[in-house]
């Protein structure tokens, strides 16, 4: 397919993006550190962290891993933690040592905790207290040698510390009882590591920079490889898609979305590290009075979210004030990671001025691969254009190039796609061709401006507020429980999630009740993955082979 949308690009947009300008993530973090020294670079709980500070602790944690922990240039470091100062710190620090990051969900289960662990061979993690009791469930089936502990406060002021870290644990009653021996408390290991020189990594774009766990288009989770040239390629894409209307050393933006999620660990923490900005990190986004607080007294530029998120802000009691402080100051709003209702965005647009500028990407694209110019003025309710150095193209069942406004899958390709999925050549044959085109398992179409629409999932994926979840996982676990014969898993419409699970169950058992399922899903599933919904039926639908069809679980009655 030719590039059709390159002659429709806003004025000032590449057709190519400078790839080449950085070596790796690493180099961008540094140039950055000595460009905006005095700047802050991530505020949260009301402290800021300037890029000098940055430089300093991630210098002092990397020399950590390399001297005290002893980990070697590849070595894994997972990393557990929601929206807080101590995710930067450790990213950049275990980048800056030559480590490979693994983001982890706080939220996992300690099943799905061991998988991620073990499949990715991590030696080193560091969690949040919060969630240390997961860990201990499991950590001894794992490669984890060393574990790195943190609290909500802990890169706070002293005093501040104190007082967060004690109303988190105490009258929160937010941490569970854990043993973990031989932890290391965060603040210990940056204490120790500023006593080390950071040894020298020479670090190039072939290097693995994340293990970014996701479903793919199939099956359990997989290991994205994306390396510091995938990431660096999709910031500078993404960097030539937003520069003509932002501006170096000046921007703040908001980041409601967790960071473990590749959506806004590029769109918000790596692209903004680079532009010099003021990322502003919301730890609960679902506390919407204390999220709707921090937007009132902030002059934000800049704001990310997914749908579900929007919805909820705009129909939160105070929400309207948000916009008479915020005076004008917004420029850009970006909706991802699920597809966004034309009434939320048009509901937005009303309320704070700006549209809601939708994209569309995959974790396996590291992740951006299309966005609506930043120069529309309504919301289109398309996925937008491929951004700068991305071809792709809408392929039929054999691979085929469709005619425009036919529907068929998306492909990709360009220098921002994965070099395949960790430890799995056949999983990665089939989504991945020789000469790099993507497949992204996405029923789209395009038009002739090369604007792409998105029609539906090939896969049976089911996105929960923005995350994936895959019905075999689901229906695994629900095979798990005694009582169940079949089971069958798809997604249902919610107002309040786009979707939710919903599980179609045969019982073993004549006694088994929806609630007993619920909870036998919430004991070994993060809550995102648990049904809402259980429907018992006398049988399931089938293929010839006795394969459960999803989609027709959606349209037979129930027995």
């Amino acid at each position: 397919m030719n590039p059709i949308w390159l002659e429709h690009y806003p004025p000032g947009v590449p057709s190519e993006a400078s790839i080449l300008r950085f070596d790796s993530l690493k180099d961008l973090l540094e140039q950055s550190c000595e460009r905006f020294r005095a700047r802050p670079a991530f505020t949260n709980l009301g402290v800021s962290l300037s890029y000098d500070e940055l430089d300093r602790r991630s210098q002092a944690f990397g020399a950590w891993l390399q001297h005290e922990a002893g980990l070697r240039r590849g070595e894994r470091v997972a990393i557990m933690l929601p929206n807080l100062l101590q995710y930067p710190v450790a990213l950049f620090g275990a980048l800056r040592a030559g480590m490979v990051v693994v983001n982890v969900n706080p939220l996992y289960t300690a099943r799905e905790l061991q998988h991620q662990l073990a499949d990715s061979g991590a030696t080193a993690i560091v969690v949040l207290e919060n969630f240390a009791h997961t860990l201990q469930e499991i950590v001894a089936t794992t490669a984890v040698r060393h574990v790195i502990t943190t609290r909500v406060g802990d890169l706070l002021p002293p005093f501040k510390a104190c007082l967060v870290n004690f109303a988190v644990k105490w009258i929160k009653r937010g941490v569970p009882p854990w043993q973990l021996p031989g932890a290391v408390a965060f603040n210990a290991a940056l204490g120790r590591g500023v006593h080390h020189r950071l040894d020298e990594v020479q670090i190039t774009q072939d290097d693995i920079a994340f293990l970014q766990y996701t479903g793919g288009t199939t099956g359990v989770a997989k290991g994205a490889i994306l390396t510091h040239g995938n990431l660096v390629a999709n910031v500078e894409q993404t960097s030539a898609w937003i520069g003509n209307i932002l501006r170096e050393g000046e921007e703040v933006v908001i980041t409601p979305l967790p960071l473990y999620h590749v959506f806004a660990l590029t769109a918000n923490l790596l692209t903004f590290v680079k532009w010099g900005a003021n990322d502003v990190l919301i730890t609960n986004p679902r506390d919407i009075p204390g999220f709707i607080k921090v937007l009132r007294k902030t002059r934000f530029t800049v704001i990310t979210g997914v749908n579900t998120l929007y919805h909820k802000l705009l129909d939160a009691p105070g929400f309207e004030r948000v916009k008479q402080a915020n005076a004008g100051a917004l420029k850009l709003a970006v909706a991802g990671g699920m597809s966004v209702q034309r009434s939320v965005a048009e509901r937005w647009q009303q309320r704070m001025g700006v549209p809601l500028i939708e994209g569309y990407g995959l974790t396996e694209a590291s992740p951006i691969v299309c966005a609506n110019p930043l120069d529309a003025r309504e919301f289109s309710g398309a996925i937008g254009m491929p951004i700068p150095s991305t071809r792709v193209e809408i392929r039929d069942e054999a691979g085929n190039p469709l005619p425009l406004g036919e529907a068929g899958e998306l492909c990709v390709q360009g220098p921002q796609v994965m070099r395949g999925y960790w430890n799995m050549p056949d999983e990665t044959a089939s989504v991945l061709s020789v000469d790099g085109w993507l497949r992204t398992g996405d029923i789209c179409e395009m038009d002739a401006r090369g604007m792409v629409r998105f029609v539906d999932r090939g896969k049976d994926v089911v996105v929960v507020s923005g995350f994936k979840v895959y019905p075999n996982e689901v229906e695994e676990v629900l095979m798990l429980h005694p009582g169940v014969r079949e089971a069958g898993v798809t997604g249902v419409p919610d107002e309040k999630s786009g979707e939710v699970v919903k599980a179609f169950v045969v019982k073993r058992n004549p006694a088994l009740t929806a609630a007993e399922l619920i909870a036998h899903c919430r004991a070994n599933l993060a809550a995102y993955k648990v049904p809402k919904q259980v429907e018992f039926r006398d049988r399931l639908p089938k293929s010839p082979i006795g394969k459960v069809l999803r989609r027709a679980l959606k349209q037979v009655p129930a027995a």
